[in-house]
């Protein structure tokens, strides 16, 4: 790929997406690492660290924020619970609705990772780009994820 935007250029040096899609994997590929190292996968890291932020949610909000499909996310639920990390149950108030949390274990091992992933973004994102660059790049993240297109 070419460092610069250029009319010769080949279509991915200037495609939106893909910069995107490639600065995510690179950027985040060593803390993917540490997650991997306590052995979870990316899926279940992010089912994690947004039951850190949520405390508790259900199957659905789980697969909108994690990106899952809903079945997919059911049976990786399953294995994170088969390691004590998580603990599902029925809904009081809705039967039908399934909610998920964090058992202490897995609160605690999200934290740690949450606390790691501070971290990696510091060093792999704000010390690269700068506070006010990186701060820019999140308002136009979340612009961008407003509406769908």
């Amino acid at each position: 790929m070419h460092e610069a935007s250029s009319e010769k250029a080949g279509f991915l040096d200037n495609y939106t997406l893909f910069l995107m899609a490639v600065a995510s994997a690179k950027v985040s590929k060593s803390f993917h690492e540490i997650a991997a190292a306590q052995g979870l996968s990316v899926a279940e890291w992010r089912v994690l660290a947004c039951l850190h932020d949520l405390g508790t949610a259900t199957v659905s909000e789980l697969s909108r924020l994690s990106l899952l499909e809903q079945s997919r996310l059911t049976h990786l639920i399953g294995r994170i619970q088969t390691r004590g990390l998580v603990r599902r149950y029925r809904d009081s108030k809705n039967r039908r609705s399934v909610q998920v949390k964090l058992t202490p274990e897995g609160a605690e091992l999200a934290a740690n990772l949450v606390h790691q992933a501070k971290e990696h973004e510091r060093r792999a994102v704000i010390e690269r780009l700068g506070k006010a660059d990186t701060e820019r790049l999140h308002r136009l993240l979340r612009k961008l994820m407003e509406k769908p297109a």
